[in-house]
C-alpha cells in the first residue's frame, strides 16, 4: 500500500540534506557552546553563525533572534515578556489563534488580571480590520496585538501590512505566530514592522523540537526558563546545537527554490479543489480560497454529511490528513477554530484539513479523491 502524506501543516518530512547536516554535526561538533575550550568555542561559533544566517534571511540583527524548543515555547516567551517585562495590560487577539497563544493568554489573564479582547471574524475566518481599529482606539492601555500570520487550520493569511500599520499608528506592540509562514514566504522585517515572531523548524522540513523567537531590538527579555545564561540570558539550557544546525540547513533549502515550490504546491491545491468540486457538488471550504489570502499549502474542506470514521478510514488506506489541526484531532470538543467561524450545524459536519508540500504529487490527489468517493458516495 502506497502511503500519502497530506498533513504537512502538522509536521513535514525532514529533508535528506537536513538529516545529513544533523548527523554530521553529531559526529564532529560535540562541545558545549558555553565551554571556553576549543571544542566549546567551535560549537558556540556555529550556533552564532546560524543566528546570523536566520537574521539575514529576515533582514534583522542577529541579537534579535533567540533559539527555543519550537513555536509554542517562543509564543510563551514573547507573551510572558509582554506582560511581565513590557507592562502590557491589554491583549487583542482572535478566537482562532493557536492554543500556544490562546492558552497562554488565558493564563496571563488569570495571573496578572490583564484585559483580553477578541477581534471580530468574518464568516470565512478573516480578521475584521475595522473592528481591530475600533479596539485599538478604545483606550490608551499599553496593548499587544497577537494575530497569527497564517492560520494553521484553515490557511487564512493575515493582512500583516495593514495590521502592522494600525499598530504603529496606535503605538501598540504586534506579535504574530508565524510558524506556518517562515520558510513558506519571503519575509522582510524592514518592510513589515512586526515586533515579535516565532518559527518552528519542523514546519519547513527541519527537525522537531527546535525553533526561534524574534524580539525587535530594544525590548529586554526576561527568561521563563531559568538556570543558566545561555541565549544572552533569555533562555536557560544548553543549546540544541545539532537541531539548530539542522534548522539552518532546512531554512536555507526552503528559500533556495521557494518561488518554484510555491507555484508547484499551489498547483496541487488548485487541482485538488477542482476535483473535490467535480466529485462532491455539495462540498464547502473552511477559510478563504483567494490565492493571496490563503496559504498555498493548506486546504480545509467540509463535507455535506457527518462521517465520524473518515479520518480513520483514510488512515487505513495509507492517507494522512487531519481533522482541523493535529493538536485538536482527538478533541471531543472539535476544532476551536471551526467552532468559532461556523454555525453549530455546519461545525458538526465532517471537516478535514489536507496540507501539502513539495514532496506531494498530482497523482496522489487522484488516489485520495478515489478513496473519498468510495467512502462518501
Amino acid at each position: 500500500m502506497n502511503k500519502i502524506y497530506f498533513d504537512n501543516a502538522a509536521t513535514t518530512q525532514i529533508n535528506s540534506e537536513v538529516i545529513g547536516a544533523v548527523t554530521n554535526s553529531m559526529r564532529t561538533v560535540y562541545g558545549n557552546p558555553s565551554s571556553i575550550h576549543q571544542f566549546g568555542r567551535t560549537a558556540k561559533s556555529m550556533v552564532e553563525k546560524v543566528r546570523k544566517n536566520i537574521a539575514n534571511r529576515l533582514n534583522v540583527s542577529a541579537s534579535e533572534i533567540v533559539f527555543t524548543a519550537g513555536g509554542s515555547e517562543a509564543d510563551n516567551l514573547i507573551l510572558h515578556n509582554a506582560v511581565t517585562n513590557l507592562d502590557v495590560t491589554k491583549i487583542i487577539t482572535s478566537k482562532i489563534e493557536h492554543h500556544a497563544v490562546l492558552h497562554t493568554i488565558d493564563r496571563l489573564e488569570k495571573e496578572y488580571n490583564i484585559k483580553v479582547e477578541y477581534v471580530n471574524l468574518f464568516a470565512d475566518g478573516t480578521i475584521d480590520i475595522n473592528d481591530l481599529e475600533t479596539l485599538l482606539t478604545a483606550d490608551d492601555s499599553k496593548t499587544l496585538v497577537s494575530l497569527m500570520y497564517v492560520n494553521n487550520e484553515i490557511g487564512n493569511i493575515l493582512d500583516v501590512q495593514k495590521v502592522s500599520q494600525l499598530c504603529q499608528e496606535n503605538n501598540v506592540l504586534f506579535h504574530s505566530d508565524s510558524v506556518q509562514a517562515i520558510g513558506h514566504y519571503h519575509i522582510d522585517l524592514q518592510e513589515i514592522s512586526i515586533d515579535f515572531m516565532v518559527a518552528s523548524a519542523h514546519k519547513f522540513h527541519g527537525p522537531k523540537g527546535v525553533g526561534f523567537a524574534y524580539f525587535k531590538k530594544g525590548f529586554g527579555i526576561k527568561p521563563i526558563l531559568t538556570g543558566g545564561n545561555q541565549e544572552r540570558g533569555a533562555r536557560a539550557g544548553t543549546e540544541n546545537i545539532h537541531s539548530i544546525l539542522g534548522m539552518d540547513k532546512a531554512l536555507e533549502l526552503a528559500y533556495q527554490e521557494l518561488n518554484e515550490d510555491i507555484t508547484y504546491i499551489q498547483s496541487i491545491k488548485e487541482y485538488f479543489i477542482i476535483q473535490l468540486q467535480l466529485n462532491f457538488p455539495d462540498i464547502k471550504f473552511n477559510g478563504s480560497l483567494h490565492p493571496k489570502k490563503s496559504s498555498y499549502a493548506i486546504l480545509n474542506v467540509r463535507f455535506s454529511k457527518p462521517s465520524a470514521m473518515l479520518l480513520f478510514t483514510l488512515d487505513l488506506k495509507g492517507i494522512a490528513a487531519s481533522g482541523g489541526s493535529a493538536c485538536q484531532s482527538g478533541s471531543l470538543g472539535g476544532s476551536h477554530v471551526l467552532n468559532a467561524i461556523l454555525s453549530e450545524e455546519e461545525a458538526n459536519k465532517t471537516s478535514v484539513r489536507f496540507s501539502f508540500s513539495k514532496y506531494n504529487t498530482i497523482e496522489e490527489v487522484d488516489v485520495v479523491i478515489a478513496v473519498l468517493k468510495d467512502v462518501l458516495t
